[in-house]
């Protein structure tokens, strides 16, 4: 089995359940989300790898990380993951690349990611639930972060932190690639 079908088998075994534990029709999760019923039907059957954005929604609505969705096991009180295991949400052909490294979510989603952004690439994303906290380190190169429409230059050795419950993004403007370990906090669903 590749990679890409391990991803939506777990993520469709892990949606159901979670849909499930936490007492969600479709309709009602479809609504929480904004994501259509019908996606989370071919997202719970295997039949479709939704978008990274789609995918975040569903955790967001059902209050879990996106590691939580993805994740085959729960594992024991220390868990390793190894160089290369991470999850890969997103790629371009250009080489930019989006890993979940780890995330848990017994207190509320938190997540680690790294991040490599070529020179004129980068990522959006929608608003968070309120209370989400994104922290950043650039690694390399220059990252440009947008934070509802706000522009922010953060050379290689910066550190950020903001809340995420607004649009925002990672863009690199600089001639070389940008990398950067990003990591969200979400509050946990009442």
């Amino acid at each position: 089995m590749t990679d890409l079908e391990q991803l939506t088998q777990a993520l469709a075994r892990n949606l159901k359940r979670w849909r499930t534990e936490r007492h969600f029709t479709l309709d009602a999760l479809a609504a929480r989300a904004g994501v259509s019923r019908g996606m989370i039907i071919q997202i719970e059957q295997a039949r479709t790898n939704p978008s990274v954005g789609t995918t975040v929604k569903l955790a967001d609505a059902l209050g879990v990380s996106i590691t939580t969705l993805l994740d085959r096991d729960r594992g024991p009180r220390v868990r390793v993951v190894g160089p290369g295991e991470g999850v890969r949400m997103w790629s371009t052909e250009a080489g930019s690349v989006t890993t979940m490294l780890v995330g848990d979510d017994r207190r509320g989603p938190f997540e680690m990611w790294s991040y490599r952004l070529e020179p004129g690439e980068g990522t959006d994303s929608d608003a968070h639930p309120p209370g989400t906290v994104e922290m950043l380190h650039v690694t390399a190169g220059e990252l440009t972060l947008v934070v509802a429409d706000r522009r922010h230059a953060l050379p290689a050795g910066a550190a950020a932190v903001f809340e995420a419950d607004v649009p925002h993004g990672y863009h690199n403007d600089g001639p070389e690639p940008a990398e950067m370990t990003l990591a969200v906090t979400i509050p946990p669903v009442p």
